[in-house]
């Protein structure tokens, strides 16, 4: 009566070979003697091993299927070794962690065909491009794929052929003996670099490495409201990958350039109007020139404006920018006074001012520490601190 393989392994007559592996392996771990010192390990090991012998050897596994035992002839079965090919403790720890079990393949030959990496550039742009947004074409140097090979890294009328150190496996393995039994260790193929496959005659325009660098252009559209440090993504438009895979990314970074008038935080900006004495104190209208070009806005300077005074124009400012990429209302415009004191007075002038000062009474005697009525300018200062 023909043995029941699939029975053994625990899995169903449909399965596929990484289910049998799996299984076996599995099964390996629980029953190795240097693992299991149980009674019918042993045997119950012999039989697991038999099993996958037979069931990961496709023409063997036909037999099994077609109702016959490729075992019926006593290979495999009685005379031998049931532990022959698998080792001691090393062995087993390799089918803990699927390195070389007995009977199984490693990792297997790694692909040709490698995703490209991200690339990166830097665009320079005004605080008036931030503020309304552009399209822009772009040079950039990348690896493209090769138009003489498409990709494959063979000369015209040739192709890979398989290595002939590793066979097509990608890694190579050798054993060791130690006191705790064989180890087996695989490490990547020196000849094919792990790829199983070898090309006897590369491209010569890539090299054999599928792609090439060339110069090209792209488009770039950033919106309105971006700043300094911020990144626009164009997808699949970085560096191809060896073999011709996949390109990654470009990010494109931008570098906003310092401004004449206004300096920028976040969506709000800042800027430093200089403001006359004489306007201050009398009051004014000024026209103050916005991002916009030609745009101009009249702002009303009341009489008695300071220096330090900020007036703070809504809806002025940056655009802002949300995570979708679109704008949701602008931040604000911070005006900054600077009441100019006049450095250059001529003998009019300064008559006037003089006549001012003492219809005021700010006349400069007032202005000492120690004035003879022990007022001034000083002294109001420090009863103002000393009342508060």
């Amino acid at each position: 009566m023909a043995r029941d393989y699939y029975g053994a392994l625990g899995v169903s007559s449909d399965a596929g070979p990484d289910e049998i592996k799996r299984a076996y392996r599995r099964l390996a771990r629980e029953l190795h003697p240097d693992v299991n010192p149980e009674p019918g390990a042993r045997e119950r090991f012999a039989e697991v091993k038999a099993a996958y012998e037979v069931l990961s050897d496709p023409e063997k596994r036909r037999i099994v299927d077609l109702g016959g035992d490729p075992l019926d002839n006593g290979a495999g079965r009685g005379g031998g070794d049931p532990f022959a090919g698998f080792g001691g403790l090393g062995d087993i720890m390799d089918a803990f962690f699927g390195t070389a079990a007995a009977g199984g393949g490693g990792r297997g030959p790694r692909s040709r065909v490698q995703p490209g990496a991200d690339a990166l550039i830097r665009m320079r742009l005004t605080l008036e491009e931030c503020a309304s947004g552009l399209t822009k074409e772009l040079t950039v140097d990348t690896a493209v794929l090769c138009s003489e090979c498409t990709g494959s890294g063979c000369a015209p009328g040739t192709s890979p052929t398989i290595c002939d150190i590793c066979g097509g496996r990608g890694e190579v393995q050798s054993v060791q003996r130690s006191f705790l039994g064989q180890v087996v260790t695989s490490r990547p193929c020196p000849n094919c670099r792990g790829l199983g496959q070898v090309i006897p005659e590369p491209c010569r325009q890539c090299a054999g490495d599928g792609r090439v660098r060339a110069r090209r252009s792209v488009t770039v559209k950033m919106p309105a409201g971006v700043a300094d440090g911020m990144r626009v993504r164009l997808a699949g438009q970085g560096e191809v990958g060896a073999g011709g895979g996949p390109a990654g990314d470009l990010y494109v970074e931008v570098e906003e350039t310092p401004h004449d008038v206004f300096t920028r935080e976040g969506v709000d900006l800042h800027c430093v109007l200089p403001l006359p004495m004489t306007a201050a104190a009398l009051g004014t209208t000024v026209r103050l020139p916005l991002l916009t070009d030609g745009e101009e806005l009249e702002l009303d300077i009341e009489p008695g404006t300071q220096t330090g005074t900020v007036r703070t124009l809504r809806g002025r400012g940056m655009p802002r920018l949300r995570s979708t990429g679109r704008v949701d209302g602008r931040g604000d415009l911070m005006v900054h006074i600077d009441v100019v004191t006049p450095t250059k007075l001529d003998a009019r002038q300064t008559e006037l001012l003089r006549e001012l000062a003492a219809l005021r009474g700010d006349e400069q005697t007032d202005l000492a520490v120690n004035g003879r009525n022990g007022g001034g300018l000083f002294s109001r200062l420090r009863g103002g601190r000393s009342a508060r």
